[in-house]
């Protein structure tokens, strides 16, 4: 069933959440940790993100240093299958523009169709370390829109190439990202509502927000998506903060307000015991007002807030 249909299906707002692959050499354990602190709330799918190779620097001696590129996160396509075999949860791989040629787009399709895996959220992804901009790999895009297309074409059994499928199999089904404060690379947020549509036109059925703190955010995201004609479910993202240094952190990385209020009352505590209690209280809340307007689905970022999801969840589901 894909995940428009299991939100849509769903009597009550559906809940999700999105996961990390484990560091290159280290094992899978700690990612069924997860998954088991937060399965008894009955996920209808689970994220799991793909990480760009990046370049490192090997030091040599004698001043020498060799540069070489590594993918600390690789695993993407074989944690989703893991997950669907072990728990018979929808997974959904992220698909990236970021660090991959279009070929190396192809082969991921190809082995998520031979593992039956057809659910996928697509990205442009965040540019490299090194990158003063966003700069495509080889071939690869600069826009999820381009993505999108590749993955069109597969669905109608086309390779990049041009060639045809001898076989086609169950098409794709995707969502995308979308900024209810605007992506930090847009010129202003109708530009970035203009591109939304643009998704939507091209064959997006849901689309999932960057995570946010103040809710009034996101109804007006709403109201001014709807006003422009997208018509396509918006799930809210949402993570609760565990930290004080996040106050400094979370703007700066994801390029989001936190309010005032919520501001002050992380200011006031004496460590991060005290924050993670203003997190989950702030956090159940907010999750409280977006159910009762009616959201289809809430999907939570579990990086570092397993626990405290886990007492949100409790609180409203």
């Amino acid at each position: 069933m894909r995940i428009i249909d299991l939100i849509n299906s769903n009597k009550k707002t559906a809940f999700s959440f999105e996961i990390l692959p484990p560091l290159k050499g280290t094992g899978i354990e700690k990612l069924y940790e997860t998954i088991d602190t937060l399965r008894d709330f009955d996920p209808k799918y689970i994220n799991i993100t793909t990480h760009r190779s990046e370049y490192v620097y090997k030091d040599l001696g004698d001043g020498l240093f060799q540069r070489y590129k590594l993918r600390r996160r690789p695993g993407t396509v074989a944690v989703a299958a893991a997950i669907q075999n072990k728990y018979d949860i929808t997974a959904v791989p992220h698909i990236l523009c970021s660090g991959f040629t279009r070929e190396e787009t192809e082969y991921v399709l190809l082995d998520l169709q031979f593992l039956g895996i057809t659910d996928l959220l697509v990205l442009r992804g965040d540019k490299a370390k090194h990158e003063a901009m966003f700069t495509p790999e080889g071939d690869g895009y600069y826009h999820a829109t381009d993505l999108q297309e590749q993955i069109n074409n597969f669905n109608k059994g086309i390779f990049i190439d041009g060639s045809e499928m001898k076989i086609t199999e169950t098409p794709f089904s995707y969502g995308v990202a979308c900024y209810p404060e605007k992506h930090e690379e847009a010129p202003n947020i109708d530009i970035d509502i203009y591109w939304l549509k643009k998704k939507m036109e091209l064959g997006a059925e849901y689309a999932v927000t960057q995570l946010f703190y103040d809710n009034q955010q996101y109804f007006d995201f709403i109201k001014r998506i709807r006003e422009a004609g997208i018509t396509i479910p918006v799930i809210p993202g949402i993570k609760p903060l565990k930290k004080k240094n996040q106050l400094n952190i979370v703007p700066k990385t994801f390029k989001v307000d936190i309010p005032e209020p919520l501001a002050l009352e992380i200011a006031k505590c004496k460590d991060d015991k005290e924050v993670e209690q203003v997190g989950i209280e702030w956090c159940t809340q907010q999750c409280k007002e977006l159910i009762a307007e009616g959201v289809p689905s809430i999907h939570f970022y579990s990086i570092g807030a397993v626990n405290s999801i886990k007492e949100v969840a409790k609180a409203i589901y």
